[in-house]
């Protein structure tokens, strides 16, 4: 018996989308669909079988598409800049209750965790500054990257500007 397969294309569900979202943003197929609210223990499975889907490949390309612009990485540093570590503070008091699912916990600030042989936890966040002093850096490109067509703009008008006072020059003797 031969069976045919389904190849009919349904739009994706909100979860589905979520998934095509923090899959293209961390091309890491289990927290994608951690974070998108599948399962934690049947996370893998769950990725495995959205990436098989035709309509969730093509929708995170789409979003990778997008992701390699200024716009992101300025999104990026922002949050590293002005996010939050209170899920970090939350994890380093829940140590020893492990009340806490690290999975649902917001820890994009954090470079570094380790667990010392005295006990406790060492987090190391990245560096707030280095990262205020990257999106100034972006932001100085970008006024020059628009500044640089004005400029020219304004040369060429001064260019012409100058021809046609020679020309009327020319004229006048």
């Amino acid at each position: 018996m031969v069976s045919i397969k389904n190849t009919e294309r349904r739009p994706l569900t909100r979860r589905e989308e979520f998934f095509c979202w923090h899959y293209a943003a961390t091309q890491n197929a289990r927290e994608a669909a951690v974070k998108a609210g599948f399962n934690p223990l049947l996370a893998e499975r769950s990725a495995v079988r959205l990436l098989k889907r035709a309509e969730v490949c093509a929708r995170i390309g789409e979003l990778t598409q997008r992701k390699g612009s200024t716009k992101d990485v300025c999104k990026g540093l922002e949050r590293l800049a002005f996010g939050s570590v209170a899920d970090a503070v939350a994890l380093l008091l829940a140590e020893d209750s492990g009340t806490l699912n690290p999975e649902k916990l917001d820890l994009f600030s954090i470079a570094e965790i380790k667990k010392p042989k005295g006990g406790g936890f060492e987090i190391k966040f990245y560096d707030r500054l280095k990262a205020l002093e990257a999106l100034a850096s972006l932001e100085s490109e970008r006024q020059a990257d628009g500044a640089a067509p004005f400029y020219a703009a304004i040369e060429k008008g001064v260019c012409a500007l100058k021809q046609a006072a020679a020309e009327d020059e020319d004229e006048l003797q």
